[in-house]
């Protein structure tokens, strides 16, 4: 009887810690970092559709998203500030991280291989999807960084101001709408949230 581990090793992300060079008030997740990410996109694609007039899949970028950093498990979560220290390294990790999506892939039967392997790849979207996934990973970073922030962290201060940047240079018009509607929220209590507007107004 065949055996295929590719579940099981993909249900590992949970137990990988993300931002390993920051002092964190509370622990992330690969996994939830995926799962967030995969939320963000999906309201980033429905705010493209219906806000902006684009024609982008919603779901297939969600699904996308989901298996965006999988091959940090076997490759661990490399810091940003190390990943993008030079072109070279840069280039090297993209294909270490490359090399440990095909692995994983080749973990399912081969009949659903080559379908996976685009979604772990990222091959399966069009460059207009592939903006919105990477707007969604952006915010979900910077929404870590909020809730660090807000809990009174300031460790990841500069962190945060990175990640805005790197999403104002992405001239998104979805994450440009997200941040001036939605981001604020972030900073809400659960009575403001629930309520749908912050205290005192």
């Amino acid at each position: 009887m065949e055996l295929y581990p590719f579940n099981a090793l993909v249900a590992r992300m949970k137990y990988i810690p993300r931002w390993g060079l920051m002092r964190a008030a509370r622990t992330e997740s690969v996994g939830e970092h995926a799962a967030d990410t995969a939320i963000l996109a999906h309201t980033l694609c429905l705010l493209c559709n219906h806000i902006f007039g684009g024609s982008v899949r919603a779901e297939a970028v969600a699904v996308a998203a989901l298996y965006h950093d999988a091959s940090e498990i076997l490759t661990g979560d490399m810091p940003t500030p190390v990943k993008y220290k030079s072109e070279p390294l840069c280039a090297a990790y993209k294909a270490v991280e490359a090399e440990a999506a095909h692995t994983l892939g080749s973990l399912l039967p081969g009949t659903v291989r080559n379908e996976m392997q685009r979604c772990l790849s990222g091959e399966a979207l069009t460059e207009k999807e592939r903006q919105l996934l990477k707007a969604a990973d952006r915010l979900s970073a910077l929404i870590k960084c909020i809730e660090e922030e807000t809990g009174g962290n300031r460790e990841f201060t500069g962190a945060q101001a990175q990640q805005a940047a790197a999403l104002a240079a992405m001239h998104c018009e979805e994450a440009e709408y997200f941040l001036l509607h939605m981001l604020p929220c972030y900073r809400w209590t659960l009575d403001e949230l629930t309520s749908g507007q912050p205290a005192g107004t």
